[in-house]
């Protein structure tokens, strides 16, 4: 792939950062606008970047900070630099998507259907296990995390505490499983999480609608009665399912008159 011939129409770090910020805010924001665009296809996979020299223009920043945000690219997955060739966008099936920065752009980038219809199937792997560890080995104190954060959902009136209280609630229940590689795996898909109940509770018009479903996971697991937990996550997620299948219709429909 041919070098792109400049980086003009890379976006200024913030005024406020170049002024003020320390060496580490710089360089996280050069990687995050960088990376932003490499997800969102500006910087396909095997084109190789603007030189060091192109982004301290466009940026206004040292070669230190540009430098630093090239390291920090190369260690998410998304780049490859070589001295005397520079940074290559290496195959999409080299990114860490699992990182929290990467998912982050990726959840802004990617295609609304196609997102909501790989979260959902990471969901539908997850969550039912997920709950049925819960519960046969959640512990008092993490048991009343998921209380809390369900009383939270009871009591939200609008959609954002909703949605915090929904988050809320199912990474609780992932913390009760008892198993420790699955809290990091929480910790990255809560902010993917929030970004697909955001725009479920929106389809679906009321935020309490769901809430009688996640009354069933709370008094199964809280009865330590996995199967039915299982079960009664399985539900829900039928119920999130339809509006998933829904967004990918209307988005068919959608390409298939543009194509006619």
């Amino acid at each position: 792939m041919k070098r792109l011939k400049s980086a003009s129409k890379a976006l200024k770090a913030p005024a406020d950062a170049t002024r003020n910020g320390t060496r580490g805010s710089l360089h996280r924001s050069v990687a995050q606008d960088i990376g932003a665009r490499i997800l969102n296809g500006e910087f396909a996979p095997g084109t190789l970047l603007p030189n060091e020299a192109e982004w301290c223009k466009s940026f206004g920043v040292s070669r230190t900070a540009v430098r630093e945000a090239i390291k920090m690219l190369m260690g998410k997955g998304l780049i490859i630099s070589r001295p005397r060739i520079g940074s290559r966008v290496l195959p999409r099936a080299q990114w860490n998507l699992l990182d929290r920065d990467v998912l982050g752009w990726y959840v802004a980038a990617a295609k609304q259907s196609h997102f909501l219809a790989h979260m959902q199937q990471v969901r539908e792997i997850l969550e039912p296990e997920t709950a049925a560890l819960a519960a046969a080995n959640h512990t008092a104190e993490q048991l009343l995390a998921i209380e809390e954060a369900y009383a939270a959902m009871a009591a939200a009136r609008t959609l954002a505490a909703w949605n915090d209280a929904d988050v809320k609630f199912h990474f609780a229940i992932l913390q009760a499983a008892g198993n420790e590689l699955l809290v990091p795996l929480g910790l990255v898909i809560e902010s993917a999480l929030g970004s697909m109940f955001t725009y479920t509770a929106r389809q679906k018009g009321d935020v309490g609608r769901t809430l009688p479903g996640h009354e069933r996971i709370l008094v199964a697991i809280r009865a330590r009665r996995p199967n039915a937990a299982r079960q009664a996550v399985r539900k829900l997620l039928g119920d999130t399912s339809r509006i998933v299948g829904q967004v990918i219709q209307a988005g068919s429909r959608k390409a298939r008159a543009a194509r006619a």
